[in-house]
């Protein structure tokens, strides 16, 4: 049937919320109706979305990082198309193909001398996860795992085993044994967990999603350091900070240090077709597959399938040709000097932080009695509620899409596509101005809405 996806939108175009009221994760409807984000969105292009009202809003949650290159880039389009038109024998399984190969090839040449020679392919993040937690203990024959408090790394079995959020593990059973959480930027406390030499990896974020937490100097290096003292491998989870989103290809980049294993998923797809990678020293990659009659012991049905093979390479192409890397870090660094005078400005704001375009804005409680009253409220019913009544305002007003950082925190974190330009720049940084400056004024409307959040919290406990 010709147009038949067309078609479909066309005629149901009213009822993506109904449908997953009725099939899906009815409780995410309820959540999007509950701070104003329920909308009909028909189009996306670059760092823009589109509503059925043809109002354009400013995409800075980016899909939690996969629309690098924005959406629906047509070196990435183009690509997807040439696959499909080619009728290529995707996924023979008993053969190699082309287009993994060349892939593999194309993204070992962006870690030159890091000593990563072999790259595996999966679906997803977590997936890349999972397999680095197989790799390790098979290659060093231990069983600990060590990972930081506050760290994501994933929601499949294993992966939330190392998940630093216990909202996320609550109820779900037994996970992984041998899990050990140590702070971030403690490297005593690290010292302490592998010094038993019970560990086989050690996974961290370079820099942690939930917070935009930084490492101190050093820190990535030392913890390198003593992962080779003690015979545990560097695992850096680049799912989030890689492919260009600090400023650099890869975020340990910034710290001079090149680890054992290397994880990246999210911007690889080029927003379309879901793909991870782990990219490992050769040694590693050998120790699991060393016989032949291993070859197949960790796999994935779709890991290499041509279309994820395709997106990949476009999407680093497109990184390459438009500069992107280097745009991230010129355009990170007059975000963070736009935002850093609202430190000064502002009571309530505390803290601007980041790399290349991956900044967060924390606030905190204020000085004068009048503000503190009110921050208390919030603060009593959920610690995350100031971030959305901050972020509520800047979506209904200024048409501005953002997140909060993580459960239990003041953070308000921004992912843009790294195509952004000055223009929207000024917009975020104008639209913060306006949002923070009413959020000053008790009482007012961004209070009203303020307390509207805390006794709906309080009623769902």
């Amino acid at each position: 049937m010709a147009d038949l996806i067309k078609t479909l939108l066309a005629a149901r175009a009213g009822d993506k919320f109904r449908l997953h009221e009725a099939h899906l994760n009815g409780q995410m409807v309820r959540v999007l109706r509950t701070i104003g984000f329920d909308r009909d969105y028909r189009h996306g292009a670059g760092p823009y979305l589109f509503d059925a009202d043809g109002h354009r809003y400013l995409d800075l949650l980016s899909g939690w990082g996969v629309f690098a290159l924005g959406r629906n880039h047509p070196v990435v389009n183009d690509a997807l198309k040439e696959v499909l038109s080619a009728d290529l024998p995707n996924l023979a399984q008993m053969d190699v193909s082309l287009l993994s190969g060349l892939l593999a090839e194309a993204l070992l040449a962006t870690v030159p001398d890091s000593g990563l020679e072999r790259v595996f392919f999966a679906n997803s993040g977590t997936e890349v996860v999972e397999a680095a937690l197989k790799f390790a203990r098979y290659a060093t024959r231990r069983d600990g795992i060590v990972y930081c408090e506050h760290a994501f790394h994933g929601l499949t079995l294993g992966a939330l085993s190392l998940n630093g959020d216990a909202g996320f593990r609550e109820g779900f059973g037994q996970l992984l044994p041998n899990c050990q959480a140590v702070p971030f930027n403690d490297l005593a406390a690290l010292e302490a967990a592998l010094a038993g030499r019970e560990v086989a990896a050690f996974l961290v974020e370079p820099i942690q999603g939930k917070g935009v937490n930084l490492p101190a100097d050093g820190y990535l290096a030392e913890a390198k350091r003593l992962c080779q003292r003690y015979g545990t491998l560097f695992v850096a989870d680049e799912i989030q900070t890689g492919l260009g989103r600090t400023g650099q290809m890869w975020a340990i980049e910034h710290w001079g240090v090149w680890p054992d294993m290397l994880l990246t998923a999210k911007a690889l797809s080029g927003g379309h077709v879901p793909i991870g990678a782990l990219l490992c020293k050769r040694a590693i990659f050998e120790a699991v597959f060393n016989r032949m009659d291993r070859a197949v012991v960790h796999g994935s049905t779709f890991g290499k399938n041509d279309l994820a093979m395709a997106a990949g390479l476009a999407t680093l192409h497109v990184l390459r040709t438009e500069r992107l890397v280097e745009h991230a870090a010129a355009m990170g660094d007059a975000l963070l000097a736009d935002l850093a005078p609202l430190v000064e400005r502002y009571e309530f704001v505390k803290a601007v932080r980041g790399k290349g375009l991956m900044l967060a804005l924390e606030f905190g409680q204020p000085k004068s009695l009048k503000l503190r009253a009110s921050f208390a409220l919030l603060e009593k019913a959920d610690k995350s509620l100031f971030s959305q009544m901050i972020l509520m305002p800047l979506f209904e007003q200024h048409r501005i899409l953002a997140q909060v950082a993580g459960h239990g925190m003041h953070v308000i974190k921004f992912l843009p596509p790294l195509v952004i330009g000055d223009d929207d720049r000024r917009w975020l940084v104008d639209a913060l101005d306006d949002v923070i400056a009413d959020c000053h004024q008790v009482p007012g409307a961004i209070w009203s809405l303020g307390t509207s959040l805390a006794r709906h919290a309080l009623a769902q406990r």
